[in-house]
């Protein structure tokens, strides 16, 4: 274990032993896209600076327009595991392809699932089976046009096979074109009832706009989501996807501090 790990394993010990009770929010952070080394470092120095414990990235990106970037695959896989590693994070990625399920669940924490995979129920069996055999819980996202009882119905694909689920709110089509998508936020309190499990709620691809990524997340965590998924990228402008809602790191810097007061509040504490 570097300096530097061991200093953030004795800085979160003693963090847990101050706060007692208080419950953890989840500040899940990364970029869409893993784009380079130097890229994703950047951001795990950014996550390790804050004590938090949650790397997102995408090897692959299934995109709506196939002209543009993919995802660098499992080099990108092996760049996300290589940097959470150094700075011992866990490590959110998603699955497209069951070509790819055992690299995936290998190297994940968690296994998400995206919006255009919900209704893949062959994937999600195959999934549910594995990541429940490697004890890999499986981060649901709802589909972009599914109610929430479709979204519980295809979770239980997963669940009978054996996996963990955590859902992951992430926006519904609406009618409005000034936002990507709606943020359904009573969706929270709503599936945490129905389904007893933890909830995060994706500020980023819900809104498309990272100038409403601080007040949709400090609304998630007023509505009693258990974290949030965030995109962040070290030059938003320059990234290969999902630009316009990835917030910068000074950007970051300004989410934590809008969310910390309010964590403390609720009795939470970001992790």
């Amino acid at each position: 274990m570097n300096a530097q790990a061991q200093q953030n394993k004795q800085h979160r010990q003693s963090k847990q032993g101050k706060q007692g009770a208080a419950t953890c929010f989840a500040v899940i952070a990364g970029p869409c896209a893993v784009e380079s080394h130097e890229q994703l470092t950047e951001v795990a120095t950014l996550l390790n600076k804050h004590h938090l414990h949650f790397l997102r990235g995408g090897a692959w990106k299934p995109r709506s327009n196939p002209y543009t970037f993919q995802g660098m695959g499992l080099e990108g896989l092996r760049i996300l595991s290589e940097v959470a590693d150094t700075h011992e994070l866990k490590v959110i990625t998603e699955l497209t392809d069951v070509d790819y399920l055992d690299e995936v669940v290998k190297a994940a924490s968690f296994v998400q699932v995206g919006t255009r995979n919900m209704a893949n129920y062959a994937l999600l069996k195959k999934l549910g089976k594995a990541a429940g055999a490697a004890g890999k819980p499986v981060l649901f996202k709802r589909g972009m046009a599914a109610t929430v009882e479709e979204w519980l119905q295809a979770a239980e694909y997963l669940t009978s096979q054996g996996a963990c689920v955590i859902y992951c709110e992430r926006g519904i089509r609406g009618f409005d074109p000034s936002m990507r998508f709606t943020l359904d936020l009573m969706a929270v309190p709503l599936v945490k009832q129905l389904a007893a499990a933890p909830v995060v709620v994706d500020v980023s691809h819900s809104t498309g706009r990272a100038d409403l990524v601080i007040p949709a997340a400090r609304a998630a965590l007023a509505a009693g989501a258990d974290g949030i998924m965030v995109e962040v990228h070290p030059d938003p402008a320059h990234a290969k996807s999902d630009g316009a809602q990835s917030l910068d790191l000074p950007q970051f810097e300004a989410l934590m501090d809008a969310l910390t007061p309010l964590a403390a509040v609720m009795g939470r504490a970001l992790c």
